[in-house]
């Protein structure tokens, strides 16, 4: 049975550091190589590139499912979108939504042109569902689903048990490799994506991860990793949600890529301060196996009052000190900060003065958002009834921030300026440009470009005021910095 998977095109990079980040669609290359293994034929459209071509691709592939990945909230317009598009070339194709949000809270996807959504992994769901229909079954004999009926939305059973993530080994990456140099993570390009591990078992409350998994945490063997590490090019980008949570594991991993060579260009994982502080050895056993290697971590407070407001279960001292167990190794240090539209002046003054106290200019900001399949939009549900999907971007606000919007935004953008994104501030442009390749200067002065929107109160305050306008009816591209 011919498979159409398709990463639409989110639409919205007019804030946040989207324009640094566009990496392959891995969960899709997954979902491609469960369907090859049985005996299906998938092809992938990745939409940020030519999403201008889905009709050609649907007339040549003729397909009989067409799945369509939601892994953020801020894309649901996009993939509604996409969604009555195929239906409009493709009548008796059945479309399938899946991905993080869309099983995380699938509601909004139930409409007339989607027939079912995907609520667990997409491994196992999407090849019974080919399987199913190539029997001629009906699909709600498949496990996992939201499914579109004559008598309303309906659940399937859920799976029976947690997909073994090595159920599929190996991703199929050569149905995008055409887009390759097209995949960059900051100054890198091309970058590929590897998954080692899938969940987290804590419990923040901005967080739908552990939420979705029921705070479950599942490893691929390391074996498949090694090989998958060594499969891929010099520089990447380990996507699993928290690195290093199971540490002994973590050491025979790492022992295993020195003993098959494997040895990259560049490496970026996320992890937490904790584990960091806890377990140094981690880091000196793994620092060998890449020339350059970057930590992201979720450092969300400059207080331990915000990090206990978010149940991050950790406090600000392990922040310090996991930044200078990584620094003093070699590592680079990179991470985000919570902004709450709720604060009042003195915690903006709070975080500048933390941030340039422990050298953490080289953080992010994002906006504390509800994110659907959370708590707190469980809480917050009913002042955030109405607001638009691609608000969710963790750069909008969706509520009237204590200090007014104004004054808000002003300190938002102040924030951001303290950053080493603003080209006026302590790294100059020509510093930027000193750290790529002479062809890669174009892209990067593309990037820095768009970024600097973010340090303009002016350009927050304008969508603030528009919220209202529907997410497709606003410009895709930021407008010129000025």
């Amino acid at each position: 049975m011919n498979v159409l998977l398709l990463r639409p095109d989110p639409g919205n990079e007019r804030f946040g550091l989207g324009p640094f980040f566009r990496v392959e669609p891995l969960g899709l290359e997954y979902v491609a190589s469960a369907l090859r293994s049985r005996g299906h034929e998938p092809a992938i459209l990745d939409m940020r590139f030519c999403g201008g071509r889905l009709a050609s691709w649907i007339h040549r592939s003729r397909p009989r499912i067409v799945g369509i990945s939601a892994m953020h909230a801020l894309e649901f317009d996009r993939v509604l979108a996409t969604a009555r598009e195929v239906r409009r070339i493709s009548p008796h194709a059945f479309i399938v939504v899946g991905g993080h949000a869309a099983a995380a809270y699938p509601g909004p996807l139930e409409t007339g042109d989607i027939d079912a959504v995907c609520v667990d992994d997409g491994e196992e769901v999407l090849p019974a569902l080919a399987d199913a229909l190539a029997a001629g079954r009906s699909p709600s004999t498949v496990p996992a689903l939201r499914l579109a009926t004559p008598e309303g939305w309906i659940s399937t059973p859920p799976l029976s048990d947690r997909t073994a993530l090595d159920r599929v080994p190996v991703p199929a990456r050569d149905l995008v490799e055409r887009h390759r140099n097209g995949y960059h993570c900051l100054l890198f390009k091309p970058v590929w994506l590897v998954e080692t591990a899938r969940g987290c078992p804590f419990r923040c409350t901005f967080c739908s991860v552990w939420q979705l998994y029921d705070r479950s945490f599942r490893e691929r063997s390391i074996g498949a990793v090694v090989d998958d590490l060594a499969s891929v090019g010099d520089s990447v980008f380990i996507a699993d949600d928290l690195f290093w949570n199971h540490p002994a594991r973590s050491l025979d991993l790492a022992k295993a890529l020195r003993k098959r060579g494997v040895f990259k260009r560049w490496l970026l994982v996320q992890t937490r301060t904790d584990i960091v502080c806890r377990n140094p050895e981690l880091l000196e056993a793994w620092r060998p196996l890449a020339k350059d290697f970057d930590i992201f971590f979720g450092l969300e407070s400059a207080s331990d009052e915000g990090l206990a407001n978010v149940v991050k279960d950790a406090r600000v001292s392990s922040s310090v000190q996991a930044a200078a167990i990584s620094r003093s190794m070699g590592y680079g240090v990179t991470g985000n900060f919570l902004v709450d539209p709720d604060w009042r002046e003195e915690q903006f003054y709070e975080l500048w003065d933390f941030v340039a106290k422990h050298g953490f200019q080289r953080a992010g900001y994002t906006i504390l958002t509800p994110l659907p399949g959370t708590e707190l939009f469980q809480k917050l549900a009913p002042i955030l009834a109405g607001q638009p999907w691609y608000k969710y971007d963790m750069h909008h606000v969706l509520w009237e921030p204590r200090l007014g919007a104004k004054r808000f935004f002003e300190l938002y953008a102040e924030t951001w300026r303290r950053s080493i994104l603003n080209t006026s501030g302590e790294k100059t442009w020509i510093e930027w440009m000193r750290q790529v390749r002479p062809a890669q200067i174009p892209y990067l002065t593309r990037v820095l470009l768009r970024t600097q929107r973010m340090m303009k109160p002016q350009a927050y305050l304008r969508e603030h005021e528009a919220s209202l306008v529907p997410a497709l009816e606003i410009p895709n591209d930021a407008e010129p910095a000025s």
